[in-house]
């Protein structure tokens, strides 16, 4: 159980709960997390310091192009790292190389640029589906390589029946939270202080644990089946097929 402040981000809990599951020997091989917890950053960290394997949804491109789905995004760019140069989509290759950089949000990875130049954007024929400034060039932003494959390779991931199968787990996670936000008030402090609002979340897990190991039946009996929702009964109601997981929807 951890417990930080309301301005912090979920990703930024991640190293120290990885690093206290360490010092009990407790991590585990795979960690299914939401999307407030896949920074990038972290994902890389956890790999490479703990060999755990963050399973959860990468935020996905933020750019106009591919958020509007026209024109031309950073993935139609083809990257070169090791000339330091990228190429657009109409063969321009870039002329200028600058970073890492540091972004402004605490837990997004280091920023490559590639910057083209004015003589090379302003007479495009397609300029438009690629910028909407009428007197800048095209930038390009993007992650160093390590993280840049690892990225991709997510990404990818993502989209396989096996990764949504595994990640379909992580609803039982979210019931849980649920109980604990609606059924135990944890979004309420009843005591002033970071220190005594962690000893009620405390003792609210303790508490759950306890009920749900007394309504665990005799070893020789079957589990009883999780009642169904009412939304899940209005599905059953008008003969809509359930999903298994409601994030193998696909746009």
């Amino acid at each position: 159980m951890a417990t930080t402040a309301a301005t912090t981000y979920d990703a930024q809990a991640l190293p120290g709960i990885h690093t206290r599951l360490k010092r009990r020997g407790l991590l585990p091989a795979e960690h299914l997390v939401d999307g407030g917890y896949t920074s990038l950053v972290h994902v890389e960290q956890a790999a490479r310091e703990h060999r755990v394997t963050v399973t959860g949804p990468l935020p996905g491109n933020p750019t106009r192009q591919h958020r509007q789905n026209e024109g031309f995004g950073r993935d139609d760019f083809h990257i070169d790292f090791d000339r330091r140069q990228v190429t657009c989509p109409q063969g321009q290759v870039s002329k200028g190389w600058h970073g890492p950089h540091p972004t402004s949000s605490p837990t997004a990875a280091p920023l490559i640029v590639a910057r083209f130049t004015k003589s090379q954007c302003q007479p495009c024929s397609v300029r438009a589906r690629c910028t909407t400034s009428r007197d800048s060039a095209r930038n390009v932003g993007f992650p160093p390589r390590e993280l840049r494959d690892l990225q991709v390779r997510v990404r990818a991931e993502q989209q396989t029946p096996d990764w949504q199968a595994r990640y379909a787990v992580r609803s039982g996670v979210e019931g849980t939270v649920n109980e604990f936000a609606h059924g135990h008030g944890m979004r309420r402090c009843r005591c002033r202080g970071q220190s005594k609002a962690h000893l009620q979340h405390i003792f609210t897990a303790i508490a759950v644990n306890i009920e749900r190991l007394s309504g665990v039946p005799p070893t020789d009996e079957a589990p009883p089946s999780r009642p169904p929702t009412a939304f899940q009964n209005f599905l059953d109601q008008h003969g809509i097929p359930r999903l298994k997981s409601w994030r193998a929807t696909s746009s």
